[in-house]
C-alpha cells in the first residue's frame, strides 16, 4: 500500500486534534472529489514499518484525539491488508483514543454484504472503527456546512458509542 499524505494535527476529519493517514487507491473516483491524486494505488510513498512507526509517535500525545483513515480509499481490499495490522497496534497501544475512517462504501450493502469490497480482513477491520463517514461524494448533493461530510448522502456512523476521547 502507499499513501499520499499524513496530517499531524488535523482538526477537519474527525472531532479534536487527530493524526490522519491519507492512503492511495480508489476505485470509485467521484466526480468533484477533493483528492483526485489518490485514485492511484501508485502515488505517493510507501506504507513501511518505520511509516507506522512514525504515526504511532504522532498518535503519543496527550492532546491527540486519534487517528482517521481517508484517502483514496481505506477500504479498497489491498488497503485493508495493509490497514488491518496497523490497527491492531493502534488499539494495543492507545485503547483509550478512537479511530475515524472515511469510506466511498456504504457500511451495510458494501462492508457488511457480498461486494467487491469485503475480503478477509473486513470484519476485523471495522471493529477496530469507532466512527465510520460511508457513502460516495455526490457532486450535486455538495454541502460545505455540514460537519466532517461532503454531501448531504454520506453518513457519520458511530459504531462504537463507548470511545469519546
Amino acid at each position: 500500500m502507499n499513501y499520499c499524505e499524513i496530517k499531524n494535527y488535523d482538526i477537519a476529519n474527525g472531532e479534536g486534534v487527530r493524526v490522519s493517514l491519507f492512503v492511495s487507491g480508489c476505485t470509485h473516483r467521484c466526480k468533484g472529489c477533493f483528492n483526485e491524486i489518490a485514485w492511484d494505488f501508485d502515488a505517493g510513498e510507501p506504507f513501511t514499518r518505520e511509516t507506522e512507526d512514525m504515526l504511532i509517535n504522532m498518535l503519543d500525545k496527550p492532546y491527540i484525539n486519534g487517528l482517521t483513515l481517508l484517502g483514496g480509499e481505506p477500504f479498497e481490499p489491498s488497503n485493508q491488508r495493509a490497514l488491518t495490522p496497523f490497527l491492531r497496534r493502534v488499539r494495543e497501544r492507545f485503547p483509550q483514543k478512537n479511530i475515524w475512517c472515511y469510506t466511498g462504501y456504504t457500511y451495510e450493502t458494501d462492508l457488511l454484504s457480498e461486494s467487491r469490497a469485503r475480503c478477509e480482513c473486513t470484519d476485523e477491520m471495522l471493529s477496530m472503527i469507532d466512527v465510520l463517514v460511508d457513502g460516495e461524494f455526490i457532486e450535486a448533493e455538495k454541502d460545505i456546512s455540514l460537519a466532517f461530510r461532503g454531501s448531504r448522502n454520506q453518513r457519520i456512523l458511530r459504531l462504537k458509542q463507548n470511545k469519546t476521547k
